[in-house]
């Protein structure tokens, strides 16, 4: 008999499009107001290097996680299939496979710390000063490796199911814990950079408590921890086939966003703080607009586990309409606010003037970043990972010729251009691919 029951397949609308966005949205927007609260916290001490240390510390963690991205984008993807053939067992077990995953590497970042800080700063041009602040706020925060990583499992799990409320209320209880304790912490103790450590490290491990309550559903019946089920071997072989598609993806694309960093710390301490602000504002973009792209992965993996090619094509418009008002929206909001905002971010005259010469930046990138958003949500939801592995290193093979030739001409603006260039190139790329995956179906 087969795990997989007849189902009768849902309407897509625009109602369940933002049913399903929405409370991701507003769970994502926590998350760059969480860094910018950190920023704010940090500072107010009047300098630029406790700004640029988080900012290297928290884009060295965030890059060295965000590898194992791959186990919210490939869960999402493969739970959404399984619950679009609804196999409710394979549901289950998706789950525990990814946690097991998520629970080794965190480990293995503890026990390997040294190399990886030594690996990371040996590329980072970081001024002395920068760089001991920054050791100090890792050394802290690596130890919530297993949970961090853990999160992203859980999350694709309950966005597969559409259980987005529930990732609402992960990030709610999990960031505004954070942000509290940041201030708390920085402002109130006076721990500086170490307290904004430990503000996310105490919120990591508080988020996987509560999330693994918020995945009661997968522990009903004992498929999460059916040994046969759980190690079968061409489900696993299925899982990590997806799974380091996406991760090679995902490295080339923190490669190309660490060169962001990278880049501007080499050209100084006040252009690094400034960048780091600049890049809240793109962060913020990034987040709100993957509200929408986490709507259409659901809808697509269901709609492709259930052979519906026309649901799969509603999920992609409907969902890439929703993306579209929001980037208008947030192109207006920077144009009009940017300024106000980044004299709000810090106190260093020198950083506001540095910040404010490259904000045009920040206002362009939400609409040249719409096409590649969705069509990542897309690609991912129809798990056509092979695609997206391949299109990413035509994309970054370009976007670092591009940044080759751009940053000695222009400087940093031309590496906020080739940034721009590099969205482009993704979409393109990708767009190339779409027809196949609908043939597909």
């Amino acid at each position: 008999m087969s795990d997989a029951t007849a189902i009768t397949p849902k309407a897509i609308t625009h109602r369940r499009v933002l049913a399903i966005a929405i409370p991701i949205v507003l769970s994502n927007a926590t998350i760059p107001l969480m860094g910018a609260v950190d920023t704010f916290a940090v500072g107010q001490l009047g300098r630029a290097e406790p700004i640029g240390a988080v900012a290297i510390g928290a884009v060295i963690l965030s890059a060295i996680y965000w590898i194992f991205g791959f186990l919210r984008m490939g869960t999402t993807g493969l739970v959404a299939q399984a619950e679009g053939r609804g196999d409710a067992q394979e549901v289950s077990a998706l789950l525990s496979r990814a946690l097991l995953i998520a629970f080794a590497a965190g480990a293995a970042f503890i026990l390997l710390q040294g190399p990886v800080m030594r690996a990371a700063f040996a590329i980072s041009p970081a001024s002395a000063e920068v760089e001991s602040l920054a050791r100090d706020y890792i050394a802290l925060r690596i130890w919530g490796a297993p949970a961090a990583i853990a999160g992203y499992a859980i999350t694709g799990w309950l966005i597969a199911r559409e259980q987005t409320r529930a990732v609402l209320v992960l990030q709610l209880v999990m960031n505004g814990g954070n942000i509290v304790l940041s201030l708390w912490f920085v402002l109130g103790l006076g721990w500086g950079v170490t307290g904004v450590a430990a503000a996310t490290l105490i919120a990591e491990w508080v988020g996987l408590m509560l999330g693994l309550y918020l995945c009661c559903g997968a522990f009903t019946s004992g498929a999460w921890r059916n040994r046969a089920r759980v190690f079968d071997r061409a489900r696993v072989a299925r899982m990590m086939g997806v799974n380091g598609d996406i991760m090679i993806r995902s490295v080339l694309l923190q490669v190309c966003f660490l060169s962001v960093t990278f880049q501007g710390a080499a050209l100084g301490d006040v252009t690094l703080a400034a960048n780091q602000i600049l890049l809240q504002f793109f962060t913020i973009s990034a987040y709100l607009l993957d509200g929408f792209a986490f709507a259409t992965e659901a809808l697509v993996g269901q709609a492709l586990g259930a052979r519906n090619r026309a649901a799969l094509r509603r999920a992609a418009i409907l969902g890439s309409l929703w993306g579209g008002v929001v980037v208008i929206s947030l192109a207006l909001s920077y144009a009009l606010a940017g300024t106000l905002i980044v004299e709000r971010m810090t106190t260093a005259i020198e950083v506001q003037e540095a910040a404010k010469s490259y904000l045009i930046w920040c206002v362009m990138a939400p609409i040249l970043g719409l096409p590649a958003f969705m069509l990542d949500g897309i690609f991912i939801g129809a798990t056509r990972t092979r695609d997206m592995r391949n299109m990413m290193i035509i994309s970054a093979a370009g976007y670092g010729l591009i940044l080759m030739a751009f940053v000695p001409l222009f400087g940093n603006h031309g590496l906020w251009a080739a940034l721009m260039l590099f969205f482009i190139l993704r979409a393109v790329t990708l767009a190339a691919r779409y027809p196949a995956l609908e043939r597909a179906v």
